[in-house]
């Protein structure tokens, strides 16, 4: 098992890695839109929060050594479904043709008030 600490995503705030790699999978700590640089949440809408938390991921998956047309399956946390169409819209244009299942959940709140996390499933 391998772990992955990268500078280009945000360090874990607690006691957890940003991702391991086991056999030919990684799996991800869910991402919230920090900026790595900074430590800092991205605030304002849905859209702006979800640019960086790809981003974060998209520097995971890099490290990594994979990106997102490996990528098996996404989890997304959502404080509010009402943002799911815009949250999607961002999605679709990271993502491009890379189309991972998805399972897309309503909490009642996450860390540091985000909007938005996302943890993954890749091949690498």
């Amino acid at each position: 098992m391998r772990t992955i600490s990268t500078p280009a995503a945000p360090a874990a705030i607690g006691p957890y890695s940003q991702a391991k790699i086991s056999g030919n999978h990684l799996f991800t700590a869910g991402q919230i839109p920090l900026v790595p640089e900074t430590m800092e949440m991205v605030t304002g809408p849905i859209e702006a929060q979800t640019e960086q938390v790809l981003k974060n991921l998209s520097a995971v998956l890099a490290d990594a050594g994979t990106s997102w047309d490996r990528v098996v399956k996404t989890t997304v946390f959502l404080t509010d479904l009402g943002d799911f169409a815009a949250f999607n819209a961002v999605y679709e244009k990271v993502l491009g043709s890379a189309k991972p299942a998805r399972s897309t959940i309503q909490v009642a709140a996450l860390p540091r008030g985000a909007k938005v996390e996302i943890e993954l499933i890749a091949e690498v």
